[in-house]
Formats: C-alpha cells, sequence, structure tokens
C-alpha cells in the first residue's frame, strides 16, 4: 500500500515536496509537520558518522533507510547512490535487498564515484536501470524506483545527453527521473516536455521556488543534504557564541527545539 501511495503522490503540476531527514527523530518531525513522504540523504547520512558523501557501506545504508521507515507511517524512498555496484546484476541486488527494509521507492544514479569517467558510459547506464526495473517492478519486490543523471553534478552540464539518458531510464522501467543540478526553468521544461515520467527537481537557491516548480511541470521536488546542513549550521553557531562569548541567546532556540521535539516525539 505504501508503494502505491507514493507512486499516487507524484502529480505534474502539483508536486510532492519530499524532504530529507538524516535521522529517524528527524523523519517523526518532519512527518509531525505533515510531510507525505520522506526521502533518505546520502550525504545526511554519512554526517552522522562524520564522514563525507560516498563514504558508507550498502549494509550501513540499509540499516539507516530502516530505521527511517521505522521511525513513520510514511511512504520514504533510499538514496542507493549508484546501487553499490557497478554491474547491472550487482545494482539488482541491492535494490533486491532495500526492498526488504520495507521502503516504498529508491533511487539509483550514473555516476561512477571515478575521478575519470565519472559517468557511466550510456548502454552501460542503461542496462544498470533495466537491471533495478527488474527487480522494482517485479509484483512481489514492487518499488518506485527513481533514475538519476548526474551530469550537471559532476562537470558535464550537458542537457542532450542528461535528457537521452532519463528518457532510456524510463523506456526501461525506471518510475521517476531525476537530473540533480538543473535550476534553469528552460532546461526543467525541456526535461518535463521530453519525457513521460514524473519528474523530480532538487531545489536549488539559484533556481525556481516551489511555485515556480509546479508551474514548470515538476511531479517531485527535494533538498539533498540541506536540511542536514543547516542543522550543522546552527549548532556551529550556538556552539560558537557558547565558547567565545559564553551568552545563552541560544537558549531561546533550544527551548523551541524542545517544543518541536514534544510533539514530534512519543
Amino acid at each position: 500500500m505504501r508503494v502505491e501511495r507514493f507512486l499516487e503522490l507524484h502529480r505534474r503540476g502539483a508536486p510532492l515536496l519530499l524532504p530529507n531527514p538524516w535521522d529517524a527523530g528527524s523523519a517523526r518531525v518532519l512527518a509531525a509537520m505533515g510531510f507525505e513522504g520522506l526521502a533518505t540523504t546520502s550525504s545526511g547520512f554519512a554526517g552522522t558518522l562524520g564522514r563525507r558523501d560516498g563514504r558508507v557501506s550498502l549494509d550501513e545504508a540499509l540499516d539507516h533507510a530502516r530505521r527511517i521507515v521505522e521511525a513513520t507511517p510514511l511512504p520514504v524512498s533510499a538514496d542507493l547512490e549508484n546501487g553499490y555496484a557497478r554491474d547491472p546484476d550487482g545494482v539488482a541486488t541491492t535494490v533486491r535487498r532495500a526492498v526488504g527494509t520495507g521502503l516504498a521507492g529508491c533511487s539509483i544514479e550514473d555516476y561512477s564515484g571515478a575521478d575519470e569517467n565519472a559517468i557511466y558510459p550510456f548502454e552501460l547506464a542503461v542496462e544498470r536501470v533495466a537491471a533495478a526495473a527488474s527487480v522494482a517492478r517485479a509484483s512481489d519486490t514492487r518499488i518506485v524506483l527513481t533514475a538519476r543523471a548526474e551530469n550537471f553534478l559532476r562537470g558535464n552540464p550537458d542537457l542532450m545527453d542528461t535528457i537521452a539518458r532519463l528518457q532510456a531510464y524510463h523506456e526501461v522501467g525506471a518510475d521517476v527521473v531525476y537530473a540533480p543540478g538543473l535550476h534553469r526553468p528552460v532546461d526543467i521544461v525541456a526535461v518535463v516536455n521530453a519525457i513521460d515520467a514524473p519528474v523530480n527537481v532538487l531545489l536549488l537557491p539559484h533556481g525556481p521556488n516551489v511555485a515556480e516548480l509546479a508551474g514548470l511541470g515538476v511531479a517531485r521536488v527535494s533538498i539533498g543534504g540541506a536540511f542536514h546542513a543547516v542543522a550543522m549550521a546552527a549548532l556551529e553557531t550556538a556552539a560558537r557564541e557558547f565558547k567565545d562569548a559564553g551568552t545563552t541567546d541560544f537558549w531561546a532556540q533550544a527551548m523551541a527545539g524542545g517544543k518541536i521535539i514534544a510533539k514530534a516525539f512519543d
């Protein structure tokens, strides 16, 4: 039921706002605020372990996803980075394991993690998505698959290649397509119009706001690790006041946070 509901929430022109909690507590706060779905953040979760993005193992990522799923009744999509595998069979195995956590969705990207040839070759990238979709669309392991084209985040802002990849990913079974880093309205419209699938857009400070993205036909809006970074900034600000000034202004925010916790937690 979570999977069907999650897919239904992807409405072109009335986008699903999909915030990215980094632990069970932040998931519960967001659920208490009335969000309809959640997504994990690879960078935010890595930050809770004192690591940079891309330095979390598959076992750690799946255990984290399970904790987010169990924290609220909301459907959850997991950021599975590049599927923790190069070959299609390995990606399929990752998605199969992800289904066992109770997730409603997951994303697979075409970033290889290599310093050179950072984006998988086109044919291999499509084969990887097809393998993931073979699991994601099976009746006994149904999960909403988001396929990500990473060009704009990885130094290759090639719109035509990005569109070609997203079209191919959808044709082999991806339910949702996503090209993080797109921010120009003309590029977003080009993607939305080229692909008959829900399009996710990363909300960026130099791009359209949510209302504007809705007007462009976007079906889902996410924020990646931004909320976790906001929390770290708030921590640094309060700690600096404590360390350098020895004053208590931060307690106003602390008391506001206490009320939020009391409302969201059991």
